[in-house]
């Protein structure tokens, strides 16, 4: 059950009468409830609402680890939230991420007129390591997110001002993918990198036919993965590699053929991450909703030594992997394009750069002065 509070102040705050929204799904963690445009990428003051606009309802569940969200209607007469007919209010419903994201929490940031999206990646390692390490959990890339043309779902990216980073930019064009291929991507720190990549499929004619029990899709991720060879898939990258490939995490999509449509299987993760044991070495995997009759298929994975986030389709369906490789480290590490299916599989373009360090944004009188006030403290 989510609560809804109001504020003219942001000081005294009052409940409303009713409940805003309530399903059957168990405990509900960090809910997030703020309105998206129907116009376009804009963001919008989590006040808004009216014509032209669509509300999101997120809940972090806690029996499932999942950030799941529905779209649906405000009515600020009754303070009261339904979801639209089409958005499944339940744990088969649409999440943020497929992967290790969790207890999000998004903010509308009005200088750039964009909601921006935070989440809590979790260590995926033991108790012990986190012992050792001394720390344990970090927060994922920002994202912007914003409300699909179709208004069936939100789309994310990351934010713009992580492509002040990039450095030592790689530029490939029209790669051919033949069957069983692994090829490296050079020229870039593979431990720290942001990669983008749009494939193209010349034919789908002869893709594996789906069947219809396969709706868990991080079950048939696992069942699936990158060395089960098909047919159309899988494909992809194969990222934080170690050079004989003994390692690697594996960001690839697997493309089915149902009775009138194709169906797109996006995979993450998985048993070959990390040599070390007492891991958790989970494959995750969501389907995405995206029309294949141009054949064409974007990824786009930002790789920081031991996480990897993945936004396929322009930020349709997004994954993020907590790894640990033992040997793919600092510059040890590789990143391939790889085709393990029959059919072959082009790549239109590939862009890939380092990831710098960032620089904090502070001014450097005020940190004089913050310093000078702690140490007097």
């Amino acid at each position: 059950m989510a609560l809804l509070y109001k504020s003219k102040d942001f000081i005294k705050w009052t409940k409303a009468h009713n409940p805003l929204h309530s399903a059957q799904t168990g405990m509900w963690e960090c809910p997030d409830f703020y309105p998206v445009s129907l116009t376009g990428k804009e963001g919008l003051d989590t006040s808004a609402s009216g014509k032209g606009v669509k509300h999101v309802l997120k809940a972090s569940l806690g029996e499932k680890g999942f950030d799941y969200y529905t779209l649906g209607h405000y009515f600020l007469n009754k303070d009261q939230y339904v979801p639209d007919n089409t958005s499944v209010d339940d744990s088969t419903g649409l999440r943020y991420d497929y992967g290790n994201f969790y207890a999000s929490k998004s903010f509308f940031d009005a200088s750039k007129k964009r909601r921006i999206l935070w989440a809590w990646v979790l260590e995926s390692d033991s108790t012990a390591d986190d012992v050792a390490k001394g720390w344990s959990g970090i927060q994922s890339f920002p994202r912007t997110l914003w409300l699909h043309k179709k208004e069936k779902q939100l789309l994310q990216w990351p934010i713009k001002e992580l492509e002040t980073l990039r450095t030592n930019e790689v530029s490939l064009t029209k790669i051919p993918l033949t069957k069983g291929i692994v090829s490296e991507v050079q020229g870039i720190t593979a431990s720290q990198a942001d990669v983008e990549v749009t494939f193209h499929l010349p034919s789908l004619e002869n893709a594996e036919l789906f069947d219809p029990t396969w709706v868990d899709a991080e079950k048939l991720c696992g069942e699936k993965d990158v060395t089960v060879q098909g047919k159309v898939g899988p494909f992809g990258l194969l990222s934080l590699a170690s050079e004989n490939l003994e390692e690697y995490t594996a960001i690839f999509f697997r493309i089915f053929k149902a009775q009138d449509k194709h169906v797109v299987l996006m995979c993450s993760g998985g048993k070959r991450s990390s040599l070390k044991p007492e891991l958790s070495k989970r494959s995750y995997g969501g389907f995405v909703d995206v029309d294949m009759s141009d054949g064409t298929l974007s990824l786009r994975s930002l790789i920081d030594n031991s996480v990897v986030e993945s936004f396929g389709s322009g930020g349709k369906t997004c994954i993020t992997s907590r790894v640990y490789p033992t040997l793919a480290l600092g510059k040890n590490a590789h990143l391939y394009s790889f085709n393990n299916g029959t059919e072959a599989v082009e790549i239109v373009e590939l862009k890939a750069w380092s990831i710098k360090k960032p620089k904090m944004n502070i001014k450097t009188q005020t940190r004089r002065r913050l310093d000078r006030d702690f140490r007097s403290s």
